[in-house]
């Protein structure tokens, strides 16, 4: 990868993106943060160029240049009812934005192209597989999520006909204090709320958000690394796992165990992905020599929750 130039974040000022902007630029790296709302404060970390952007469509300006770009925006997938508008901007904001971005990138002379594209996907790539043990070599399963990942990284490898090295993330449940879905679980078990989703056998593919900035660094960094990778820690944990420690770091009880039914009352169709079972490993992290500083839950909660 080239020395010079700018990366560029989309999703900037998500939970994953505020994270990583400050650690490019504290590695002396120039970064310019893509974002709907370039002149509000506190968009992004100051020191970062802002880039206005309607969500999908980038100028071949704002990319020409650019040694690097890391797509991480997308319509969060738990944020409100579960309608068919929501279903649209789940899958429009992942791929067909994906799809634009590399249209506009095949508009650029070749020697104005990034070297790495590094986009975001999910372990719901995978479905719900049971006790399946699932590396990146694994087939794609079924569902609505399982559908809107597989769509997301074949846009994304469109890239690669471009000359461009790419990189798509499949990325586990985020664990980090400022959201997702733990800042959420930890005011439920706070109360005193917390417990099981359905029967608690279910695997859960997890990952403490400063593992993933430094996954997505090394898939910036590692010339070696291209295709899919998982983005989850290396020892995954069942529903009931991830409750016991939970309420263990908060010190808080877990005894209200939710009914499989309550769970697709309330989700529909996306129910899947929380009583799913997707027992997904971190193989190729590995094997590239990837070491994980919170490669426990335990460890993970401690860090993000004390205790």
């Amino acid at each position: 990868m080239s020395a010079h130039g700018r990366i560029l974040v989309t999703g900037a000022t998500g939970l994953v993106g505020a994270r990583l902007l400050p650690a490019l630029l504290d590695a002396g790296e120039s970064v310019a943060a893509v974002t709907r709302r370039p002149d509000r404060a506190g968009a992004s970390d100051p020191r970062a160029e802002r880039v206005g952007w309607d969500g999908r469509r980038l100028s071949g300006d704002a990319l020409s240049g650019t040694r690097a770009l890391v797509h991480l925006a997308g319509e969060p997938v738990f944020g409100g009812p579960v309608t068919a508008a929501r279903r649209r901007r789940i899958r429009d904001s992942r791929v067909e934005s994906t799809r634009a971005l590399v249209d506009a990138l095949a508009a650029l002379p070749a020697e104005d192209r990034p070297d790495v594209f590094v986009c975001a996907s999910a372990v719901g790539y995978y479905g719900s597989r049971g006790e399946s043990v699932l590396d990146e070599d694994a087939a794609p399963g079924e569902g609505f999520l399982a559908e809107v990942c597989v769509a997301w990284e074949r846009e994304a490898a469109r890239a690669e006909a471009l000359g461009i090295r790419r990189v798509s993330l499949r990325i586990g449940i985020v664990l980090a204090r400022e959201g997702g879905a733990l800042a959420p679980l930890a005011r439920l078990f706070g109360l005193g709320l917390g417990g099981p989703l359905g029967d608690g056998r279910q695997w859960v593919p997890w990952i403490h958000v400063d593992d993933l900035v430094a996954l997505l660094r090394r898939s910036l960094e590692d010339e070696t690394l291209a295709g899919a990778l998982n983005a989850v820690a290396p020892n995954p944990v069942r529903n009931s796992e991830l409750t016991r420690a939970l309420a263990s770091c908060l010190g808080r009880p877990a005894l209200l165990r939710v009914p499989g039914f309550a769970v697709r009352m309330g989700l529909g169709e996306l129910a899947g992905e929380l009583l799913g079972s997707r027992r997904v490993v971190s193989r190729r992290a590995e094997e590239h020599g990837f070491r994980f500083q919170y490669p426990t839950l335990e460890e993970a909660l401690r860090a993000e929750l004390g205790g």
